[in-house]
């Protein structure tokens, strides 16, 4: 495994892998890239790389390897779980992609684009629309989330119901792998039975078996037609019998369908300048539904919407209306920082057990620490709950949370674990899910990933500590 190594024919020689002017040690340069966007991790380097080519990161992985240097690749710095923070210890070198910032090509015919890693998703959708086409992948960070941490961490948001994850959108990598090799599958084949697809392992792999430097990934024809509603429920059963009778009604033209606790709009409403509530009064759950198609879609909305007894809900009337109803989801967790520490959990279950397991858990935690407060929301759709607990109010939350954090989250885990569910759904694993995944894996899959570890990395200089 690599160590911490100083010396100075070390740090030259990563500086001359990435060329002039490529590389800083500036302690202010460095600071907004060694803490996570939650303020959890805080890590130390003494230099971070700046590569502009894919071969620049495959010198830098050649130095890197020859010195036993531990390198923590980086895009937008917007990850959830620490995997991106080199240690607080100054082990480990930052490579930083964002300057690898170029849309490759183009191919609307063949429904592909190729971009470098440091491409921000927003100008990855913005590119796309000017080809008449979309990218079907939305996060809240897409002002600064980069492809290369999409593809490592197998990024979901919020329309994987219909297009999936990462997974299911990348057609092609190139990557640095740890001897310094090119991996070029960028081609996009949509039939290569040639062996192992080596891409997805990497999918996911948050750095630790190679470096993404490029992705080809996979478009859709922009639709013609958007419907974005607003609607009250009285709980997540209900939320879920009106996601099936969409589906029946559009035959599949569901994009997105969120959760929504009352107790995270207030939060929203109560944070974020600019917002109003949606609806007249208040309701126990809501959720955010956007349809997409080919043909006029608000009609259909508003009648399956009324057949299923909804009690009160709001079309968007308009792209601004549509982008207003989406600013109170998205900025959900913005506002939850801002209201104040908490523990959080991106989680998994089944589709169908997800609207009783929401509530369930949520008593079970509230019951068990006494005066917490869940909020639960997310992506009903696909079965992915962020199930958070907050501190009761009125008091030292920080001092009431901390000794408590562990037992939280080790609960948590374990009535997800219960119901057949990941203690991971999009968020990767990172430092912050690694002893839980451990203890909760299944150990012939942990087997295995550290065995492609091993053979992959033996040297250890892969993002070590993380994953595995």
């Amino acid at each position: 495994m690599s160590q911490r190594i100083p010396e100075t024919a070390a740090i030259a020689a990563l500086k001359e892998a990435a060329g002039p002017g490529n590389w800083t040690a500036d302690p202010e340069l460095l600071a907004p890239h060694l803490r996570d966007w939650r303020g959890r991790y805080q890590g130390a380097t003494p230099l971070m790389l700046m590569p502009r080519s894919t071969a620049q990161v495959a010198a830098i992985v050649r130095a890197a390897g020859t010195a036993r240097v531990a390198l923590v690749p980086q895009g937008g710095n917007t990850g959830l779980v620490g995997g991106g923070i080199p240690p607080a210890d100054g082990s480990s070198m930052l490579v930083s992609l964002a300057r690898m910032n170029r849309v490759r090509a183009i191919d609307p015919d063949g429904l592909t684009m190729t971009v470098d890693a440091g491409v921000v998703l927003e100008a990855v959708h913005m590119a796309a629309a000017q080809v008449g086409c979309a990218f079907p992948l939305s996060l809240a960070a897409k002002g600064s989330a980069t492809v290369g941490g999409l593809v490592a961490t197998n990024a979901g948001g919020v329309q994987v119901l219909r297009h999936g994850t990462m997974r299911a959108l990348v057609v092609g990598i190139e990557a640095v792998m740890p001897d310094g090799g090119i991996l070029d599958q960028l081609t996009g084949l949509a039939k290569d039975n040639s062996g192992y697809d080596i891409k997805q392992l990497l999918i996911g792999g948050e750095g630790t078996l190679g470096i993404v430097t490029a992705a080809a990934l996979r478009l859709v024809p922009a639709p013609e037609h958007r419907a974005v509603a607003w609607a009250g429920v009285p709980d997540p059963a209900a939320a879920l019998a009106l996601l099936v009778r969409l589906r029946q009604a559009t035959g599949g033209q569901v994009e997105s369908f969120e959760l929504v606790p009352d107790i995270g709009l207030q939060l929203v409403l109560a944070h974020i300048p600019g917002v109003r509530a949606p609806l007249a009064g208040r309701h126990p759950w809501h959720v955010l539904i956007e349809l997409a198609g080919p043909a006029p879609l608000d009609a259909l909305l508003a009648e399956t919407l009324a057949d299923a007894g909804v009690a009160d809900a709001v079309i968007a009337a308009s792209a601004a209306q549509a982008a207003a109803l989406w600013r109170l989801r998205e900025a959900l967790p913005e506002a939850e920082r801002l209201e104040g520490p908490a523990v959080h959990h991106d989680i998994a279950v089944t589709v169908a057990s997800m609207p009783a397991f929401a509530l369930a858990a949520a008593a079970q935690v509230e019951a068990e620490f006494a005066g917490a407060r869940v909020i639960a929301f997310g992506h009903l759709g696909d079965g992915n709950l962020h199930f958070n607990v907050r501190p009761p109010k009125g008091c030292d939350q920080a001092a009431w949370l901390e000794p408590r954090r562990a037992a939280i989250t080790a609960r948590v885990h374990a009535l997800v674990a219960a119901a057949g569910g990941s203690i991971s759904a999009e968020h990767g694993i990172g430092v912050l899910k690694r002893d839980d995944l451990a203890r909760f894996g299944n150990p012939a899959k942990l087997a295995a990933m550290r065995a492609i570890k091993a053979a992959l990395d033996p040297l250890g200089i892969m993002n070590p500590g993380r994953v595995v």
